[in-house]
């Protein structure tokens, strides 16, 4: 009887541990789109989104902060964890599904290098100001990015010729502070307190007759942030 109960409990042990090796990998690899994701799935996501009423960028397979600020709109009114991620109840809510070769892959160190990057970028050209006023510059950096009369990547907006004077002048390779780093951060999670501007300078250090023909929308320390 005694050998009847242990070959039993093996079983199940054995069967537990197979579950575990099947099973793990899949949901373990089950693909999301979140901010860094391009693809098909990306297009696919704008395309309905902007066709709802939820999303006013381009539809260029790149998930970026309008993206982003579009899905928690959606799981927001749709009832749904506001984290960003279209994983599988929001993908349902959607109505599509996600292939993995459009799904996480490489994204999270993408965001990761992002996030670095444009904390850098506060770093160097706002340091010392007030936090919103961090928040905004990023905010600026993410605004070029989905607009069309700039390159679509933060790096590229970063380094493209005469942008920011910092890449010239080598701050932009100081190491950024945890202000600087949660100023990005939240500017890559919707916050954005210019109100879409793509353009800011300093009237005490600027002697641009270009820019201060820019429309100005808010002044945040010591910038004017402008269209």
């Amino acid at each position: 009887m005694m050998d009847g109960r242990k070959r039993f409990f093996a079983l199940i042990l054995v069967i537990c541990l197979l579950l575990t090796v099947v099973l793990v990998p899949v949901y373990a690899n089950a693909a999301v789109l979140k901010y860094g994701s391009r693809g098909k799935d990306v297009t696919d996501l704008q395309t309905k989104l902007k066709r709802w009423g939820y999303y006013t960028g381009s539809v260029d397979g790149v998930f970026g902060p309008k993206t982003l600020s579009a899905v928690k709109y959606f799981q927001r009114k749709n009832g749904l964890t506001v984290d960003g991620i279209v994983g599988e109840q929001t993908a349902a809510a959607l109505g599509m599904s996600i292939s993995t070769a459009s799904g996480s892959g490489g994204g999270t160190a993408s965001s990761s290098n992002d996030l670095y990057l444009l904390a850098k970028v506060v770093y160097g050209e706002a340091r010392g100001e007030p936090y919103k006023g961090q928040v905004a510059v990023a905010a600026v950096v993410l605004n070029r990015v989905e607009h069309s009369s700039f390159p679509n990547t933060i790096a590229g907006v970063v380094y493209q010729s005469g942008a920011f004077s910092i890449v010239a002048d080598g701050q932009i390779n100081l190491s950024p502070d945890q202000n600087a780093i949660n100023a990005a951060r939240d500017a890559m999670n919707g916050w954005d307190p210019t109100n879409g501007c793509i353009y800011y300078y300093n009237p005490a250090k600027s002697t641009s007759k270009w820019i201060f023909s820019r429309p100005r929308v808010i002044t945040i320390g010591s910038h004017v942030f402008c269209k």
